[in-house]
């Protein structure tokens, strides 16, 4: 058997969280000749690495911790969404160029609205990272009131400065915010049973989403839905800006999927990043 025409993966540090069968789940639905490879890439080489992934012409790379940044200055154009945050995550082979972009804003809104409309809401984001960056732009685009939250203080008050959050305070400040939306963006809770706020702070109607998706049930979502909060676990927010991922490089395709095929392919990403978990 001959290797797939369209080659595409994630680069990150170190590899063994990526949930690539959730692509390649998706390619086999929609009849694409296609291969998703996780390629693990130290800091110190994802430069020459950039070099090898030209030469093979990949349609796209999704890029994951800790790239993020520096994956800034290694495309040949940063679409105006990736500079505004400050970070990107998708790089797109257009022609010979890669074109940088942000799919993680889209994909956490998109979560979020599972649970019903988000605009002009009172927002809490936890966390003041790349991921934290993301949240705090697209729950502006929908003109929330938000908030950062996190352990460094500085952080908090230069990321809401800079993307224009109201106000900036400690993770202990969660319970005086009194938000409809809450979102956990830092790693605590990242493969153990914490919770980065008490229970106690999380209110009874809010919308909570935790970025975090490994547990599937993080400490942080068991203790919101103790309270009888709505919880949205963190895969939706990655099959959400995978999926746009994929509508990308796609569309780039003399016969690209159409929008309700892409739409139907939500769930078979779901689980198929369920199955690569179990």
């Amino acid at each position: 058997m001959s290797d797939p025409v369209l080659q595409c993966g994630i680069v990150l540090h170190p590899a063994g969280h990526t949930r690539s069968a959730m692509h390649e789940a998706a390619y086999r639905a929609l009849g694409l000749d296609a291969s998703y490879t996780a390629f693990d890439v130290p800091p110190d080489e994802l430069e020459r690495a950039m070099v090898g992934f030209r030469s093979r012409g990949l349609r796209q790379l999704a890029i994951s911790i800790p790239h993020k940044e520096a994956m800034l200055e290694l495309v040949d154009e940063v679409e105006p969404v990736g500079r505004t945050i400050g970070a990107i995550n998708t790089a797109t082979l257009d022609g010979d160029r890669y074109v940088g972009t942000n799919t993680d804003w889209i994909g956490a809104i998109r979560a979020l609205e599972r649970e019903g409309p988000i605009e002009g809401r009172r927002a809490v984001v936890l966390g003041a990272g790349g991921t934290a960056r993301a949240l705090v732009y697209g729950l502006r685009e929908k003109r929330c009131e938000v908030f950062v939250l996190n352990r460094t203080r500085a952080s908090a008050d230069a990321l809401a400065d800079e993307l224009g959050a109201t106000a900036a305070g400690p993770l202990d400040g969660l319970g005086a915010l009194v938000p409809q939306i809450i979102v956990n963006t830092t790693s605590i809770g990242l493969n153990e049973m914490i919770s980065p706020v008490r229970a106690d702070d999380i209110p009874t109607d809010a919308v909570v989403l935790d970025a975090v998706y490994s547990p599937a049930r993080t400490q942080f979502l068991i203790d919101a839905e103790s309270r009888g909060a709505r919880v949205v676990g963190g895969k939706w927010m990655l099959v959400y800006q995978a999926v746009e991922q994929l509508r990308r490089w796609t569309a780039l395709l003399e016969r690209p999927p159409t929008d309700e095929a892409l739409a139907g392919i939500v769930d078979v990403m779901a689980e198929a990043f369920d199955t690569a978990g179990a």
